[in-house]
């Protein structure tokens, strides 16, 4: 309890520096500056039935939950679906995903984790349980929703051994907070037992969630219209790409790619796109944007995507794709996507946020390892001479991303016995 008093105290003391990274973000993306009262637990949506509420931070949270928000929409049809995010790109990728489905379907920002703010949210929308995806862990917030009676649970949570040793660090404070939650539903048993030592109390195994996601239709159709503006040139797909890559991606791509291989270039982050831009004019290669919409030259070395929720048609159209976030120190990005489309992945020697998932790609012939981007591109460059050994790989990231589905209904498994509680949605004293 004193540590999260002091917990709470530093929360306020920092929330003047939070409104300023608010107003400075705001300069590149202004979505950042708007429902501003939200950060706060001041929020004006309303439902008009029982609502269940799932927490994705941002883009690839929300993406991955789309299984799970449909699966929990048809079980509970008497229910409408609060969807909460912490950055203006989660909220966008919500309204792309289940647009269709307002107003009972609707997002918002979760506040910040301020004890008054978190009251304010829970009173308001009363949710009947509520679903943070992957790792979420907001100690305000889990107590609130135990005063509350709130049952909260982690779906999808996967947990490093760096997270844990930094979990750990924080002590009681963390332990309390995992304790707090009323289950866990992990991604691999070791994730489990990383979660089980910092205190969690219920923890199941229940697969990856993303491995439940269908590639859209739409995706495919428009990764073949990419395909054909590319011309018969062979496609180096470089995806999610992270700052500090790109500089040493692209200099390399420079001396060792022939004009025959175009390079799709996709940063992880929107607000990087002009940066990256600029840095491939540096460069000295040609470049093409995205949202120019125009056919691609024969010319062209780079294709800039600089689009948000097209990643499917990206690798759809690829001969082969280099995951970025592994190439540095910043645990790479996960592999699941390229798989499920049928493309070959190469990933860098940083993948500790998606140990697991990247091992069993590459144990299942659907990925492989390089220790940096220069090997990397020699060894896709060996691959798109090798059409043979490169449809293998693809066809074993098919199998791959099939073997490893039904973590949804899983999961759906976990969350019904407290969606069915009748206390679900009473206060309890703790």
């Amino acid at each position: 309890m004193i540590l999260r008093a002091l917990y709470t105290a530093l929360w306020y003391l920092a929330l003047p520096l939070a409104g300023l990274r608010l107003l400075w973000r705001g300069r590149r993306q202004p979505e950042y500056l708007h429902h501003l009262g939200e950060r706060i637990g001041r929020h004006t949506v309303r439902f008009g039935g029982p609502v269940i509420w799932l927490h994705a931070v941002s883009v690839g949270e929300t993406r991955a939950s789309a299984p799970l928000v449909q699966a929990l929409l048809e079980a509970h049809p008497e229910c409408s679906l609060l969807l909460t995010h912490m950055t203006p790109t989660g909220r966008a990728t919500a309204i792309e995903l289940f647009g269709k489905l307002h107003p009972r379907v609707q997002s918002v920002y979760l506040p910040y984790d301020l004890p008054a703010a978190v009251e304010r949210f829970l009173r308001h929308f009363r949710p009947r349980i509520g679903i943070l995806m992957e790792t979420e862990v907001w100690p305000n917030l889990i107590a609130g929703c135990q005063r509350q009676g709130v049952p909260l649970v982690m779906v999808n949570a996967r947990l490093s051994e760096r997270s844990a040793r930094g979990y750990g660090r924080a002590g009681a404070l963390a332990r309390n907070a995992f304790a707090g939650l009323s289950a866990i539903g992990a991604q691999t048993e070791g994730d489990s037992q990383r979660l089980s030592r910092l205190g969690a109390r219920y923890v199941a195994v229940t697969g990856n969630i993303k491995f439940d996601i269908t590639p859209p239709p739409a995706m495919q159709a428009l990764g073949a219209e990419f395909r054909n503006r590319f011309g018969p040139r062979q496609v180096l797909l470089a995806a999610s790409t992270r700052e500090g890559e790109e500089e040493v991606l692209l200099d390399a791509f420079a001396n060792l790619c022939p004009p025959e291989v175009l390079l799709v270039l996709v940063p992880r982050h929107p607000q990087r796109f002009d940066e990256v831009a600029r840095r491939v004019r540096r460069a000295g290669l040609s470049l093409q944007r995205r949202s120019g919409n125009d056919p691609v030259m024969a010319d062209t070395r780079v294709w800039l995507g600089d689009s948000m929720g097209e990643m499917y048609a990206y690798y759809h159209a690829a001969d082969l794709a280099l995951i970025g976030g592994s190439w540095k120190e910043l645990g790479g990005q996960n592999p699941i996507e390229a798989s499920a489309t049928g493309c070959p992945v190469i990933v860098g020697p940083h993948t500790f946020n998606f140990k697991v998932v990247c091992e069993q790609a590459i144990e299942a012939g659907a990925a492989l390892r390089a220790g940096d981007l220069t090997q990397g591109l020699t060894l896709a460059l060996e691959l798109l001479r090798n059409p043979t050994r490169r449809k293998a790989l693809g066809a074993a990231g098919l199998d791959f991303a099939q073997r490893h589905r039904g973590a949804t209904q899983r999961t759906l498994s976990l969350l019904t016995p407290l969606l069915q509680a009748p206390s679900a949605n009473s206060p309890r004293h703790n």
